[in-house]
């Protein structure tokens, strides 16, 4: 059982017995808790912080835990009626529109329910991530002179220097800004090169993420189809022309969601494409530290091979590690640095320090390649598993691509098949996936859902998460049969 289930598990039962206890009446011991319901001391600690935050435990140091007194009564609501007004002006002087709408992101943020199987998770499974090496890094960055201190806000030398090695090319560290994760790096990637209003160029289908960041500044993502091998060089040219854009946002390795990988006659077209039109290239590197075992040798990210400045590049070492180890890069040439470095001094400062002092422990330590070797392989079994069950038990979803690196596989549904109707089905059977709708920034041609295999305990919960979803094919397909 997930750690989180029994988490839930433990606070409900705690919840409705609160009631035995008088308000500010001990509550057992947090031995006496583990003793009772045969749970670890971590699981008590974080069911009575669940309760705590609700406002129904109060916890005192070296006393345990009571029940909270009874709250005063909340104060009249205020109307806030105002806003709509407000926000539906929203834009009003320059007539530009916006949407700020997350739902998409969410979708792969949000923990599902307990006892359902993650297949919509967007990050490493617990079991996956390098829990030991990044608390050891912590530990001793702490201990770093001047750990706590304010850092360069381009970031510390030393990290900008390993990011622009493994970027490669003529990248130096001066050409590398350390940023607090991937999604910041593209916000201030988007709001340094184009003006509110703006076209700016994307893949389709692409992360929902970037689409929430276009459109939440503004601006009017015009989609480029991609194929087999990443994005289509015509129409890209295409688009160029017909919208004016200044900006084209690409995941040339293991694309979100297609798993695509850009080819190599592609490779120079596209920065070619670019050059001509005037415009940037943003580098969405996402998942390069996430190859799969039997996938050979990536290629080198199209910074590498771009001397005039066309390609920003964003990586980010969050994907490989923890959701909560948000530390990424933004790398460029020319003037748009500086542009690049004042929207992230204005937004936020700096990253902080400690973050930063750790990354270097961890990237420098021996515990790294052995990390990286380990979730390659994982990966590699957690895919194949999937594959399999996908062909044995849903041969109706068409898998028109085995990606060999990244986290998810990304399956067409047959013509006619309602996207929300599956997913709703999927949740009542237990298992979580990713609907393709938002991966889409105009109508998308088909229905399709995203499937994650990073995100799960194990090859064995794969297993029973696509039985899962073969009885939600089912319900589905029965129920549009009696319409």
């Amino acid at each position: 059982m997930h750690e989180r289930s029994s988490v839930g598990e433990l606070a409900d039962r705690l919840r409705r017995e609160l009631d035995r206890y008088s308000p500010g009446e001990k509550l057992p011991s947090s031995r006496a808790l583990v003793e009772r319901y045969r749970v670890s001391p971590v699981t008590v600690s974080r069911a009575l912080a669940r309760l705590t935050a609700e406002g129904l435990v109060v916890t005192r140091p070296g006393a345990g835990a009571f029940r909270a007194r009874p709250r005063p009564a909340a104060a009249p609501a205020g109307d806030t009626s105002w806003q709509e007004v407000a926000l539906s002006a929203d834009g009003a002087i320059d007539r530009v529109p916006r949407s700020v709408d997350a739902s998409g992101v969410l979708v792969s943020l949000a923990a599902p329910p307990p006892g359902v199987i993650e297949f919509n998770g967007g990050y490493l499974h617990p079991s996956l991530q390098p829990e030991r090496a990044l608390a050891a890094a912590l530990a001793r960055a702490g201990r770093r002179p001047g750990a706590w201190g304010r850092p360069d806000v381009e970031g510390l030398p030393d990290l900008r220097e390993w990011f622009a090695r493994t970027i490669g090319g003529a990248l130096t560290a001066a050409d590398v800004l350390i940023t607090a994760g991937g999604q910041s790096a593209l916000a201030t990637a988007l709001s340094a090169l184009a003006p509110p209003g703006a076209p700016v160029l994307v893949e389709s289908p692409t992360y929902p993420g970037m689409l929430a960041i276009a459109r939440a500044a503004g601006l009017r993502p015009v989609p480029v189809p991609v194929d087999a091998d990443g994005v289509r060089p015509d129409l890209l040219a295409d688009a160029f022309r017909a919208s004016g854009a200044r900006v084209f946002v690409c995941q040339p390795l293991f694309q979100n969601p297609t798993g695509a990988v850009l080819a190599p006659d592609r490779r120079a077209e596209v920065l070619s494409i670019a050059r001509e039109a005037g415009a940037f290239v943003v580098e969405d590197d996402f998942v390069r530290r996430l190859v799969h075992e039997d996938a050979g040798t990536p290629p080198r990210p199209l910074a590498a091979d771009d001397p005039d400045g066309v390609v920003v590049h964003v990586c980010s070492l969050t994907k490989a590690t923890s959701p909560s180890f948000r530390v990424s890069a933004l790398a460029a040439r020319g003037p748009v640095l500086q542009r690049l470095r004042a929207i992230q001094v204005v937004e936020t400062f700096f990253v902080p320090r400690p973050l930063q002092e750790a990354a270097l422990e961890l990237v420098g330590s021996a515990a790294w390649p052995r990390h990286l070797r380990a979730v390659s392989a994982a990966l590699r079994t957690r895919r194949d598993t999937m594959t399999a069950g996908l062909r044995h038990h849903l041969p109706e979803l068409a898998l028109p691509h085995i990606p060999s690196g990244g986290y998810h596989l990304w399956l067409r549904l047959p013509d006619g098949t309602p996207e929300p109707a599956l997913t709703a089905s999927a949740l009542r059977a237990g298992v979580a996936v990713t609907p393709g709708r938002p991966y889409f920034s105009a109508e998308p041609p088909a229905g399709h859902v995203r499937l994650s295999f990073a995100a799960v305990a194990g090859p064995e919960e794969i297993t029973e998460g696509i039985r899962r979803l073969r009885t939600a094919w089912e319900e589905t397909a029965a129920s549009r049969t009696e319409r």
